[in-house]
């Protein structure tokens, strides 16, 4: 099914591509006229939560008399929604240096529900990087999220739902957004007009199976590279000796960088000039590439991709296939463990270049099958 079917199958047109569940779920919601008063949707950065969420507001508030054309795309309500203007649509954003959702704004938003919708039926809030909201701000948002007033939604985006609160947890619907298959996101890209076949793969690896991370970096194919560089760093070091490793970090921060700035559409800045907030959101960056690239020599491991079903990097097979064959497999699945928590560790203000050093020395490494000495 191409992306403009989808988008209409269940009703109004949404933008949410490439997530059939989620988008059935919307789409009820929106029908009905019966969302629920709190919605957590959870999945890495760049999956598509925030679309999603807009889709919700956007049907919620659509002025289209039939529920099931909601939303319309072309009402006063539905631009106002497209332009980020609309009285009764409430964004909430990390903010400063530490980018995070702070009391005040959680007490702003609080008073800005209480109010009557001004022109719509409802009154839907969407906090974007829901794992930013420190505890001051979560313990705030508890009532509203228990009792949010009549024709209230409230949508928080999450990258980790570990990051809040199990009170907020248990007040809220749970929504999660995995990662599209490489070959799924290939086709959407393609068919979407926003790469050619020949670019989409490269695209699709790079953003880790992620539609709006791969969006963003279609028109930056430096930062492409960058991403391909990390993951062909990160599998050389399986076989590399200590010294090796912690000089590896400059050059995957520098990469790691670029990366980022170009998914915030920004310049990047000279790996010796990073900011402290740009240096952690680098190694989140290597992290994810991490994570991905651990994967993939996990399945390699198990000695089940003999022809390389399942493993996402098919430009790096042969060498994932040699070194699984060589990896200490219950060391690999701890240092998986280990990255889901540092990288929450990270957002919590862990140090990073520590973090990092740290991650590259415990990195499993290559073992001789025979002797199951480390090569």
């Amino acid at each position: 099914m191409d992306g403009a079917a989808e988008a209409t199958t269940h009703g109004g047109l949404l933008l949410t591509r490439g997530h059939p569940g989620a988008v059935a779920a919307i789409a009820h919601a929106v029908r009905s006229e019966r969302p629920p008063h709190a919605l957590l949707v959870v999945g890495p950065r760049g999956v598509g939560k925030t679309t999603l969420a807009l889709d919700l507001a956007a049907g919620l508030l659509c002025a289209a008399d039939d529920p099931a054309a909601r939303p319309c795309r072309a009402c006063p309500a539905c631009r106002k929604v497209a332009a980020g203007n609309h009285p009764d649509l409430h964004l909430v954003e990390p903010e400063g240096a530490g980018e995070q959702i702070r009391i005040a704004q959680v007490q702003q938003l609080i008073s800005e529900l209480a109010l009557t919708a001004m022109e719509g039926r409802f009154r839907v809030a969407v906090v974007t990087a829901a794992h930013r909201l420190n505890l001051d701000a979560q313990n705030a948002l508890l009532k509203t999220l228990e009792e949010p007033g009549p024709a209230t939604c409230l949508v928080l985006c999450a990258d980790d739902s570990a990051a809040l609160l199990p009170t907020v947890l248990s007040r809220a619907v749970r929504l999660r957004m995995a990662p599209l298959a490489i070959e799924t996101l290939v086709q959407l890209l393609v068919a979407e007009g926003w790469a050619e076949a020949s670019q989409a793969r490269a695209l699709a690896l790079a953003s880790g199976g992620r539609p709006g991370t791969a969006r963003t970096l279609s028109g930056r194919p430096e930062a492409v590279l960058a991403r391909a560089r990390i993951g062909r760093t990160l599998l050389s070091l399986v076989t590399a000796d200590r010294r090796a490793r912690l000089a590896a970090a400059a050059d995957l921060v520098a990469d790691a960088a670029l990366v980022d700035a170009a998914m915030r559409g920004a310049v990047a800045s000279s790996a010796a000039r990073l900011e402290p907030v740009e240096r952690r959101r680098a190694v989140l960056v290597i992290i994810d590439a991490w994570r991905e690239l651990g994967r993939d020599l996990a399945v390699a491991a198990s000695g089940a991709s003999g022809d390389g079903r399942g493993v996402r990097d098919l430009d790096q097979l042969e060498e994932l296939l040699a070194l699984g064959r060589c990896v200490d497999r219950p060391a690999l699945h701890a240092f998986l463990d280990r990255l889901d928590r540092l990288m929450l560790a990270i957002d919590g203000y862990a140090n990073p270049e520590l973090t990092l050093d740290h991650l590259l020395l415990a990195w499993p490494r290559a073992v001789d099958p025979a002797s199951r000495r480390v090569a």
